[in-house]
């Protein structure tokens, strides 16, 4: 989008690539005018956000830090239908109990890194609103009285993600599915008659769910009420042509026991060159003149992946917390030789996730006979005990990356680097991970 916008905020999202599209160009002045409020929605089919809805939070807190008032919307409503866009098949319907977990755990995700991204400004955190507290109690037929009304079949069936389903899916789209876009219209003419909010942003397939919004508070609000509005971002894919927070072990959640700190910020690392100044416009709050700093140093060829390092280390700060990143920090290094220490079991295994490993009982460990010696010839990092040895004195076993140079030497509880487990080195880059278990 090449508009040049006279709102701080959208000159900023511009700049920083969040705009595919807007309802109208209104919506520039009414920003520059004063304090407005907007919502994002967030679908709670699966119990974490993703790094794709990373777009949606970066722009709520982008329009707070601009003074506007921002609010997340958590579909526990919508959640118990599904929505048809961007989507090959029709969800399968969650029952309440996976629903509403799903639901608590997203509403906490939400206020977390809302505050978290507040923080930096002195702000505060976004407010989280559920549509099922104004959804449930609303009968079918003052729905079709009140919303259906407003709509034409033609205009709905024209839509996008409508028009899809019944040309590309064999099986069609069901009424339910159908229906779902006059109910996220409701959404935002209840938002806009209980909180006077204008404006619905979200992903560029969402298009079709914004534009009924506005149709529906154009229709039911009379020609000086003030406009409400809608913003889209663009997909956004990789150099390589890969979607957002895709890897190869699928969604990278932004739950830690889904997708480790660990892990979440690998995937930041392995950022392509090509990729990183995009990313750092979208997913961190650093300043236009850092960010097209570091882009600078990729186009005169000098990153040696302090960018990657840089973009990892902000966003994994921004999900996880500035102390869970320097840990992460930390953990990386260890690959490198920098001592192993301090870790819990499940750090331990994401870093060293490709290392093999042999498993003993505790009992071998409590012994006080189970040594270097035996540890390298067993695990197969040295062919025998006598090349155990040898090794040691040559001086290259290390146990945590400590050199060990004793032939005698007793490994014990206090050697763990984790809750259980241990990690042993032959020479540069040759690691094995023992686990220990309770027999």
């Amino acid at each position: 989008m090449t508009e040049e916008f006279n709102s701080p905020v959208l000159s900023e999202l511009q700049w920083r690539g969040f705009i595919q599209d807007v309802t109208s160009e209104a919506l520039d002045e009414a920003l520059a005018d004063g304090k407005l409020t907007l919502y994002c929605g967030f679908d709670p089919t699966a119990k974490s956000l993703h790094v794709g809805n990373l777009m949606g939070i970066m722009a709520l807190v982008h329009f707070q830090r601009h003074g506007h008032e921002a609010l997340a919307l958590v579909g526990g409503a919508t959640g118990q239908i599904g929505d048809p866009s961007g989507k090959d098949e029709e969800r399968e319907l969650l029952d309440t109990e996976t629903l509403q977990a799903n639901i608590d755990a997203i509403e906490a995700q939400l206020q977390e890194v809302s505050e978290r991204a507040a923080r930096k400004e002195g702000g505060g955190g976004i407010d989280v609103v559920n549509n099922a507290d104004w959804l449930e109690g609303f009968s079918f037929l003052h729905f079709l009285r009140d919303v259906g009304k407003c709509f034409s079949v033609n205009a709905m069936m024209a839509k996008e993600s409508v028009r899809a389903r019944l040309e590309e899916r064999e099986q069609g789209i069901s009424y339910t599915e159908f229906s779902y876009m006059l109910i996220q219209a409701y959404d935002f003419w209840h938002l806009y008659t209980d909180r006077d909010c204008r404006l619905q942003i979200g992903g560029s397939d969402q298009w079709g769910n914004i534009t009924a919004g506005t149709h529906l508070i154009g229709r039911k609000t009379d020609p000086e009420a003030p406009k409400a509005f809608g913003l889209t971002f663009p997909l956004i894919t990789s150099a390589e042509g890969k979607k957002l927070g895709k890897s190869v072990d699928g969604a990278v959640f932004l739950d830690g026991e889904l997708t480790s700190p660990y892990d979440f910020y690998q995937y930041w690392v392995n950022a392509d060159d090509r990729d990183c100044g995009k990313l750092l416009r979208l997913f961190t709050l650093l300043p236009r003149e850092e960010i097209e700093e570091l882009e600078g140093t990729i186009e005169r060829g000098e990153n040696r992946g302090e960018v990657q390092r840089k973009l990892a280390y902000e966003v994994t700060s921004l999900i996880h917390g500035g102390e869970e990143a320097d840990k992460v920090v930390k953990a990386s290094r260890m690959l490198f030789g920098e001592k192993i220490e301090g870790l819990t079991d499940r750090d331990l295994e994401a870093i060293f996730a490709d290392v093999p490993s042999t498993e003993f009982g505790f009992a071998r460990l409590e012994s006080g006979e189970f040594g270097v010696v035996d540890a390298l010839a067993e695990t197969g990092l040295q062919k025998s005990k006598g090349a155990a040895r040898r090794l040691l004195k040559q001086g290259g076993a290390y146990v945590n990356n400590e050199r060990v140079t004793d032939k005698d030497r007793v490994l014990g509880r206090e050697d763990l680097a984790s809750e259980s487990m241990m990690v042993i080195r032959s020479g540069k880059k040759k690691y094995h991970v023992l686990r220990f278990v309770e027999e």
